[in-house]
């Protein structure tokens, strides 16, 4: 078992840098609401810092693939 982060968009991009918006569709987000799971890597976590005011992030246990 592998740890993965459930990240939820709860905040809108709207008059945000286009950095962090590029941050969220390099996460596959981009509406309010969406959540995708990612594996819990240094680079995702990096991400999730960038972006913190927008998404929640929670630890969840994965399936290997």
């Amino acid at each position: 078992m592998e740890k993965m982060l459930k990240i939820t968009q709860v905040k809108s991009y709207i008059g945000r840098p286009e950095a962090q918006r590029k941050v969220l569709r390099g996460m596959g987000l981009g509406k309010i609401n969406r959540t995708v799971i990612l594996n819990d890597t240094p680079e995702v976590r990096g991400m999730v810092r960038k972006v913190v005011h927008l998404v929640t992030a929670v630890e969840v246990e994965g399936s290997g693939k």
